[in-house]
């Protein structure tokens, strides 16, 4: 596979337009992507040449941005890099597209609240799972252990070799 895969991060350009066909769900909008510099002569960032590109989601990546995405939001998006060149009234015309495989808020630059989707076997588990006040794939614990199971583990552990 020779494909080119980027991850770049800017702001979104344009609402987020949003379509349901035959195919499943696709989602596109503009990503503005400015180069930022430091200029020694005057001691500040300084914001350099900005490109354009289309991002395109398919499927539940589109109906999450649909969810998710505003305009001037900071994204950082990766996926397939497509350039296409055209010819329109007798000009030349080239673009970027990103096939978008992920996209996310940029933390860097503000907060966001995640909530999981349920796919549509999730949905019907949890349904038929109501009434028993049980969910049928809990969350993982990331808990740290408690102190005295750690100090258990440590105690057990085989003493290091002296080299």
């Amino acid at each position: 596979m020779n494909e080119t895969m980027v991850c770049v991060v800017g702001n979104v350009a344009t609402q987020p337009v949003f379509r349901e066909t035959a195919a499943g769900a696709s989602a596109r909008f503009r990503l503005a992507v400015t180069q930022r510099y430091w200029d020694r002569e005057k001691n500040a960032w300084k914001d350099g040449h900005t490109n354009f590109f289309t991002v395109w989601a398919n499927r539940v990546l589109a109906t999450n941005v649909q969810a998710s995405v505003s305009l001037g939001e900071p994204l950082v998006v990766r996926g397939r890099l497509k350039v296409r060149s055209e010819q329109r009234d007798g000009q030349s015309w080239s673009g970027a597209d990103i096939e978008a495989s992920a996209i996310g808020h940029d933390l860097a630059r503000g907060t966001a609240a995640f909530r999981r989707t349920l796919r549509s076997d999730q949905a019907s588990d949890q349904m038929s799972d109501r009434g028993s006040g049980t969910p049928t794939r809990p969350e993982p614990s990331w808990e740290t252990e408690p102190a005295d199971r750690a100090d258990a583990a440590a105690q057990h552990q085989e003493p290091a070799l002296a080299m």
